[in-house]
């Protein structure tokens, strides 16, 4: 079963980071794009107490559905994912309704993609602030790191879901999903501390 093993940051400098990844050999493969994401679960949160994961993403216009399996948080997050693209987003919708599956919550970002032929670097502008992702094998993943001044220390293994909810306690804002719209702009890029993960 594949598995996914990968690590979030904080971006203070979008611009620059973009240009320390240029200097390490990737190339970008597609533009900051639109994207949304619906967590879908089964009455009684069954999946999420389990420490599942079922989502239908849209990513410019493209559709896919994933399943991750629950993961390990040490130093990375480790989880079996499978995933397929969907030729219609709505229907597939339709067809997890009709199973029982219901929307849970939906997150929203602007993604750039890049990749070095080895692993996946992501650059994300979400409602909560810049993130960027490095997914590929454990020893790729720390040596990308320190080519890009990023410490152990500032490795996140949460979720995005994880995150809204730590920005929200800490902001006390009362919106339910993270989007831009539940987020008003004054709001969207507040700094807050983020617990250290190190389960």
């Amino acid at each position: 079963m594949p598995k996914e093993v990968e690590i979030k940051f904080r971006i203070a400098d979008l611009k620059a980071l973009s240009e320390a990844l240029r200097g390490a050999g990737f190339r970008r493969i597609t533009p900051p794009t639109h994207e949304m994401n619906s967590l879908y679960d089964l009455p009684g949160q069954k999946l999420r107490k389990r420490g599942e994961l079922l989502r239908l993403r849209k990513y410019g216009e493209k559709w896919v559905l994933t399943h991750k399996s629950k993961g390990k948080s040490g130093r990375y997050k480790v989880r079996t994912e499978l995933e397929t693209c969907v030729e219609n987003g709505e229907q597939m919708d339709a067809i997890l309704r009709a199973l029982g599956f219901a929307p849970t919550f939906r997150y929203e970002k602007f993604r750039a993609e890049w990749s070095d032929g080895v692993g996946h670097a992501v650059l994300d502008e979400t409602p909560i602030g810049i993130f960027g992702e490095l997914e590929g094998p454990a020893r790729w993943i720390d040596r990308t790191a320190r080519s890009l001044n990023i410490a152990p220390s500032d490795y996140i293994t949460q979720t995005y879901a994880d995150l809204f909810f730590t920005w929200k306690r800490a902001t006390r804002s009362p919106a339910s999903e993270m989007t831009f719209r539940a987020i008003p702009r004054k709001r969207q890029l507040t700094g807050y501390t983020l617990p250290r993960d190190r389960r």
